[in-house]
């Protein structure tokens, strides 16, 4: 028996199975190479939405791979009533848990992003480096104009670098600039 393992959740696992890109690639892999048994780490891991869980069961089953939680191995291979009642059940559990953890997200971001304008994501550098900003914006107004790049060649000279310590890039600096 050939056995293969993947890391990634079917798409937002809510999405159908048949939309996945990555593992529409795996089974394009597969295909040929006599796999016939995909392991993933738990059923959740699988899909949270129950529809998307029953469905991509069967469509795997239907192409004769079976599907293995390492969490719960005769999850998905035991087709006794008991053992769909169950699948079913901890299919609508897994749902409702990233349901309730969705909406407890979105009731902590809404009140910040009310107050301040934004939650979450990259800092912009007006929020990390605002005296580089400062700079930047003061270099741009200097006359004659500066490019982008004398820009960041100025900062540069004056101790404003990148992270890693070289110049800013102009894409770098025109950001600083809008």
């Amino acid at each position: 028996m050939v056995v293969l393992s993947f890391g990634f959740a079917v798409g937002s696992r809510a999405d159908p199975i048949n939309e996945c890109p990555d593992l529409k690639a795996m089974l394009h892999r597969i295909a040929g190479n006599g796999v016939r048994c995909i392991i993933v780490e738990s059923p959740d891991r699988f899909a949270r939405d129950l529809t998307v869980q029953l469905t991509g069961h069967d469509f795997l089953k239907s192409l004769g791979v079976a599907l293995i939680p390492a969490t719960a191995p005769d999850f998905f291979t035991e087709d006794t009533p008991t053992a769909v009642l169950v699948r079913q059940i901890l299919g609508a559990i897994a749902q409702f848990e990233k349901t309730s953890l969705v909406a407890k997200l979105k009731a902590a971001r809404d009140p910040k992003r009310a107050a301040i304008g934004k939650c979450g994501g990259r800092k912009s550098y007006a929020e990390a480096k605002p005296e580089t900003v400062v700079l930047a914006k003061e270099l741009k107004r200097q006359s004659p104009r500066l490019s982008l790049r004398a820009i960041s060649a100025s900062l540069r000279d004056k101790g404003h670098t990148a992270g890693s310590g070289r110049p800013y890039s102009a894409s770098a600096v025109q950001s600083m600039l809008s």
